[in-house]
């Protein structure tokens, strides 16, 4: 992998003001979706982004497409930082960021047909401005993500929803990309399904040297597909590490709770495994508990997790940890 990073997440912050009123509009509370996260991601690496529902993984994604405009850090994409950049600039690096979304039902207009679809963007772009050159590659899209190019003349509602996401995937591949956001790209489908569209990305990330940021919660999945695994928890990175380190060594209570609640597919060993259930409810974002987050339900927390808001450490070469206690 290169030294230089293409994609720098720094100190990134999403607050979201809830308000009250209706002639008069008045700010009551801050939900802090995604606070103080920074990570950064490699050409041709996979980072994968787990954790619970509402977590901050999804706004997180939003950020770095520029869906959402962050409350304050920085995004700096292949050497720029995109919330510094002007509409003109800002179109151009879309065209290097794409997204694959979680629904492949809701995310495909089902008033265009798939050949509309996938040459749309390329449209919007300027690129193949011939339509015949454009139906070329719109058909080599489908060929590569596993379809048949007579497709191209149906409507989403006619294909199967493996069906669907391929188009999605093809349609993210149009502008040749370097970097691809899937947001729970698989969790909608068949678990038959899932493994054809999983091997797909591998192909597809090895073929055309694609970054992804895959956001899930099916750990499996995360294991198969990601070299290194982010863990958050209500807005907070609290692990980070090689996939294969952080499956095999978990260091923060939060990543040993996730991994302890996976089943394993052996009846025997299920049976006879203790299993360690969490305590308490996953606090609100709008009132998240000082100092760390996790400590009202952290089985080796102590009163200095109540104050201290932990910094992230490394442990081991690669592996962060925001935790003092381990």
């Amino acid at each position: 992998m290169s030294a230089a990073p293409l994609l720098q997440v720094k100190n990134l912050k999403m607050h979201f003001p809830v308000t009250e009123g209706v002639m008069v509009r008045k700010v009551v509370a801050t939900v802090k979706a995604v606070d103080d996260v920074s990570f950064s991601l490699q050409p041709g690496e996979t980072l994968g982004l787990v954790g619970e529902s509402g977590c901050g993984k999804t706004t997180t994604g939003r950020c770095i497409l520029q869906l959402e405009k962050p409350t304050a850090g920085e995004i700096i994409f292949e050497g720029e930082d995109l919330a510094k950049l002007d509409r003109k600039g800002l179109v151009a690096k879309r065209a290097r960021m794409q997204v694959i979304f979680q629904d492949p039902y809701s995310s495909l207009n089902p008033r265009m047909k798939v050949g509309s679809i996938i040459g749309e963007p390329m449209k919007v772009h300027g690129i193949l401005p011939d339509r015949k050159q454009r139906q070329e590659r719109v058909a080599e899209l489908l060929s590569v993500c596993g379809l048949n190019p007579k497709f191209m003349d149906r409507y989403p509602h006619e294909m199967s929803g493996g069906q669907r996401q391929r188009v999605g995937i093809a349609r993210a591949l149009a502008l040749n990309p370097q970097f691809i956001v899937c947001d729970e790209a698989v969790s909608a489908l068949d678990v038959s399904i899932q493994a054809q569209v999983i091997n797909l990305l591998e192909d597809l990330r090895d073929k055309f040297n694609l970054s992804y940021l895959f956001i899930a919660h099916d750990l499996s999945v995360v294991r198969h597909l990601c070299h290194r695994v982010a863990v958050m928890y209500l807005g907070k990175l609290v692990e980070l590490a090689d996939s294969d380190e952080l499956f095999e060594h978990p260091k923060h209570p939060y990543t040993k709770a996730l991994l302890e609640a996976v089943p394993i597919p052996d009846p025997t060993i299920e049976k006879g495994r203790v299993h360690r259930i969490m305590q308490g409810e996953v606090p609100s974002p709008m009132n998240p508990p000082s100092g760390c987050v996790f400590h009202p339900r952290c089985p080796i927390a102590v009163d200095s997790c109540k104050r201290e808001v932990p910094q992230s450490r490394e442990l081991r070469p690669g592996h962060w940890v925001a935790c003092p206690r381990v």
